[in-house]
């Protein structure tokens, strides 16, 4: 979910990302494991993909913008990393781009009494996700979803398989 905080960090280092040629899936803070803060800023190239190069690259460029804007009060940890298989869904294009994949969403408001939902991803209608939820077909605004994400399944890592060597 977007902050004041994340909100500032995107504005920040989504120039530099997308000189670079990536576009960023996420911004977001988060406890460390063993206290502190993690800021963590998924990226991937415009076909999907993210190499290990790409991260470390993406990562010296948004170190120098945070070193110098500073925007995050006491230390933390900049992680870069790409969204992954089974990534989360943050843009319209990724509730698109997945359609025909299962997913889990977690709302803002409830929707038919429910906040969570586990279902088939059927894509996007202007702003409204579709989802296949046990043969029932259910529609959430885009702007209700609090954090979505897909499920790792055979189909999934297939895709990911043709993507990566396609």
């Amino acid at each position: 979910m977007a902050t004041a905080l994340t909100d500032r960090i995107t504005r920040l280092v989504e120039p530099v990302a997308t000189a670079l040629g990536y576009e960023l899936v996420r911004v977001a803070m988060m406890g460390g494991p063993y206290g502190g803060s993690v800021l963590q800023i998924m990226a991937e190239r415009p076909d999907g993909t993210m190499l290990v190069e790409d991260c470390e690259k993406l990562s010296r460029e948004i170190s120098v913008i945070l070193d110098v804007e500073d925007p995050i009060s006491g230390e933390y940890t900049l992680e870069v990393s790409s969204p992954g298989v089974d990534r989360p869904l943050t843009r319209k294009k990724d509730f698109a781009a997945y359609a025909g994949h299962l997913a889990k969403f977690e709302l803002s408001e409830a929707v038919d009494g429910r906040r969570r939902f586990k279902g088939m991803l059927l894509g996007m209608q202007d702003d409204m996700v579709q989802i296949d939820v046990e043969g029932e077909k259910v529609e959430v605004d885009l702007g209700n979803v609090h954090k979505a994400k897909l499920v790792l399944t055979d189909e999934l890592l297939k895709k990911a398989g043709a993507q990566a060597t396609g």
